[in-house]
Formats: structure tokens, sequence, C-alpha cells
């Protein structure tokens, strides 16, 4: 085993510390010179690379182009809709000045406070009031609706406590900001947007979600309803992977974004905004990673499949690299990404250890053995386990252990979520069972004052109200009073 790897804390020793040294370790991210913010390393990126071009494909499938905004927001946008501002106000980062100087006092560099912006820029937390802004040019008659837009940008959110890929001051992403008719339009867009995140989810990313609403205190800001998509992480916390929204017609009043109807009456545009971001990646290391490594899901992996040769001297790995070339075509008429790794300066138990650190779904090695008897040995990452296979097969071999491997991973986090998925009557069953963690579905009143006293007593959240819950009414767990639905709760990032 390589260094790295014995050097990985277990995850039932400290799960926090054990997240941490996999993304370090694994080449996925590190800490910047800036604090709060973090660097993304080719390994890390190439996976963000392969969630944006499916998740793009999949917006451009269902009607959206792309566009992009400034990411200067002019303070007095914020202040044009109440709930957002306030939503928003404490992450905000304040551009003030435009300018530096040479310090008088030979120190480098100053403010020069005579290059005070007249007006302060935000720096975007996310672009509603931008672009709504922008939309009020855009926007004139039934004709030009609906406006389907997407954008993927950077955002600022002045976060004290980060942790990389779950919670940076700046962190990727992708906004879709539209805009409708009717409120019907723009109520089956937020909803089509949230079907859109769960399938990316489960049969891209290989992780189950529930989907649900969000209750009125975790709704987002300026939004009438929040859409969510909410996944179970192996330590038992919920990770919020996707929101939808439904904002009505709070932007298009608040920046005056009116459109003449059919009939010729004028009216207020109805909105939608919808994102998921680079929390995508913290989701997809804690739902199926283990104390060896990543797991990656096949879909999702830089590359799917790597050839180590094994060999004594140069004769064998020329005859192993002839062998291993017609593999590679092979493998490659089948669209599958493949690395050969023939590099000299690493033995192969070392690539063997850093491969299965890095959740390489397939390794495939070959040595002077296998030659001579027409195999080659393949091992995956998500059982360990290895097999003897033909070389001439081997192409339609790997191809369907990577499908195999694919829905491997996705069973083992649905019975996971399952098996610590339970439902609770009484307040004193809640508060002893949510020490395990997991998803724990109970009856809830409807009322902030309940749900902020859970939250305060327990450190549990409304994680959603699920559309596929059982609707039996009940009575709240807390207050006693009825209870339309049972509601998800959990602990969560």
């Amino acid at each position: 085993m390589a260094v790295e790897i014995k050097e990985l804390t277990s995850r039932s020793e400290n799960y926090a510390q054990w997240y941490n040294d996999l993304v370090i370790k694994a080449d996925l991210a590190e800490n910047s010179a800036v604090r709060g913010c973090m660097v993304i390393k080719p390994y890390g990126y190439a996976i963000w690379e392969k969630i944006q071009r499916q998740l793009d494909d999949m917006f451009k499938e269902t009607g959206h182009v792309n566009a992009y905004f400034p990411l200067f927001i002019p303070k007095s946008f914020l202040s044009k809709e109440a709930d957002h501002v306030e939503g928003f106000a404490k992450e905000c980062a304040v551009v003030t000045h435009y300018r530096l100087k040479n310090d008088p006092n030979g120190k480098g560099v100053v403010v020069d406070p005579e290059a005070k912006l007249e007006e302060e820029l935000i720096v975007r937390p996310t672009s509603e009031t931008i672009i709504w802004s922008t939309y009020r040019n855009w926007i004139q008659s039934y004709r030009d609706l609906p406006i389907l837009v997407n954008q993927w940008a950077n955002v600022v959110r002045w976060e004290m406590r980060t942790r990389l890929f779950l919670r940076t001051a700046e962190f990727l992403w992708q906004e879709g900001h539209t805009a409708h008719a009717t409120e019907a339009e723009a109520i089956e867009e937020a909803e089509k947007m949230l079907n859109v995140y769960a399938e990316f989810a489960e049969n891209y990313m290989a992780v189950p979600v529930l989907k649900g609403i969000k209750s009125a205190n975790e709704r987002f800001a300026g939004a009438l309803n929040t859409y969510c998509i909410e996944a179970l992480m192996q330590d038992g916390k919920a990770l919020q992977a996707g929101t939808s929204h439904f904002l009505g017609q709070n932007f298009a009043k608040a920046f005056d974004v009116q459109f003449i109807d059919k009939e010729g009456k004028r009216d207020y545009v109805w909105a939608t905004s919808w994102g998921v971001s680079t929390r995508l990646m913290g989701a997809l290391i804690m739902a199926h990673s283990d104390d060896n490594g990543l797991v990656l899901p096949p879909k999702l992996a830089p590359y799917q499949v790597v050839i180590v040769p094994i060999y004594k001297n140069d004769e064998q790995l020329a005859k192993i690299d002839e062998k291993v070339f017609k593999v590679l075509k092979d493998l490659k008429d089948l669209n599958i990404s493949v690395k050969y790794d023939n590099s000299q300066n690493k033995k192969p138990g070392w690539k063997f250890a850093e491969y299965e650190l890095k959740g390489v779904p397939v390794r495939l090695a070959i040595g002077a053995r296998d030659l001579e008897n027409g195999t080659i040995e393949a091992a995956r990452r998500d059982t360990l386990t290895k097999e003897t296979v033909s070389v001439d097969n081997i192409a339609d071999y790997v191809k369907n252990l990577l499908d195999e491997i694919q829905k491997n991973i996705y069973q083992k986090a649905f019975d996971f979520r399952a098996a610590n998925t339970i439902s609770v009557d009484s307040y004193e069953e809640f508060k002893e069972k949510i020490e395990a963690g997991g998803f724990i579905l109970a009856h809830w009143d409807g009322t902030t004052e309940t749900e902020e006293r859970i939250k305060d007593e327990t450190k549990a959240t409304i994680r959603c109200i699920p559309f596929d819950d059982d609707k039996t009414p009940g009575k709240c767990m807390v207050t006693g009073k009825p209870s339309a639905q049972r509601v998800v709760f959990a602990r969560a990032y």
C-alpha cells in the first residue's frame, strides 16, 4: 500500500478529517493563499468538467441557452427586493474603490482614497438582481417569452467556516434564470429543472435523492417556493444537492419587468431560478468513497480505465506495449476513456495504490505471463475484487463491467439510505434517533416556531417536505397539533 493511503484517516475514526485527507491526497483541491477559497486541481477539475458537460447537455435538451452576466452588482439593485437582500446581506463582498497607488511610506501599495466608487459594487452572491435588471430591456411582449437562460459562473459568499468543495467563499456553479408569461409555466419550469437535477444525481452521480419542497424557513431568499433534492452522506448527514426556485413575480415587480399579454393587457413576468454548484463534488466524495480513497461512478470518472504494465526489462515492455495499443483502440472505439500508464519512474505497486486512491473504476494489469496466456487482470474499484480475463474479449468485458459498477455504486448508496431512514412519532424518540444520523420522517405542525425549536434543541433541520411520501395526516411530534404529512428531518452540511 502506498504511504498516501496509509495516512488516510479512517471514516470511523474521524469522518471530517477523512474527507479533508481524501480531497487533498487524491489531488482534487487544496486551500489557497486567499482565506476561505480553494484551488481546484486538474484531477478535481476534470470531474467537475464531466459534471458540467453532462448537465449542460441536459439543460440544452430542455430548451435552455447559455449567457453570461456581470460579476459586479450595483448595491442599489440588492435594495430592490427586501427578502432577497436580507438573505444575502451578511455574505456579501463589497467593492468600494477602483484603484491602488504606491504607498508614500514605501510599503507596497495602498488603496487610493481619491478612487472611491460613487456606488459600491457587490461581488455577485447570486445573479437574480443583475439579470432581472437586464430582462427589463429584453421583454416587452408575450412574444419575447419564455426566456430560458443559464450561466456557468463563480459566485462569492463570504463564509467564515469553510470546507473544500462543501463551503467556500468563492465557488463555481450554474444558475438558470427563466422568465414566463404565466404562473403555471413558471411552476412547471421549476419542477422540470428539479427533475433534471434528480435524474443527473441518480443516473450519473449514482446518488439517490429525495425530491421535495423546502419549508418557508429554509426556502431561497425572495422565492415563493423552493424545490430541492436531498442526499444522505455516509456519516448520516444530509446534503442539499440542488435547488430550483419559483420566484413568482417578486423580481419582475422589483425591477418593473412587464409585458403585453395576448389580450393586450400589461402584467408582470413570472420567474424561476435554479442551480447546482461544486458542492456536488463533496456529495460525490462523501456518498461513495471508502478508507482506501475515492470511489467514482464510471460516468463521471476522468478516466474509466487505467492499464498498468508489469515488466522486468525494456524488451518485455515493448511486447506489452504492442498488445496494449490494440486494447486501447478497442476500448476507445467503445467510447471508454482510458489511460495507459507505462511510465518508468514508479513501480506497478505504487501505481495500483495511486489509482485506487483516485477512484479509477477499472484497473487492468498485464505482464509477461499474461502475454503468454492471452489474458489480462481486471480489478474493479467498487468491490476491490479481481478477475483474469481473455485479452481478446477485454473491451466488451470492460464495457459491461463499467455498467455493472455504476449500478452497484448506486444500489449501495440506495441501500445505505434505506437502512438509515426511519419514521418516529414522539419528540423523545426523535431526539434519541437523530444522534445516530440519517433521514427521520416525522410529523410537524407547519409553524416556524416549532421548526426553530427543533433546530435549536437537536441541530436538525427540515430537509424537505417530500413529494413522494405517504400523505397520511397525523399529529406534530412536538406540539401535538395537526400535521398534513411527515416531513424529512436530518442534520446537514
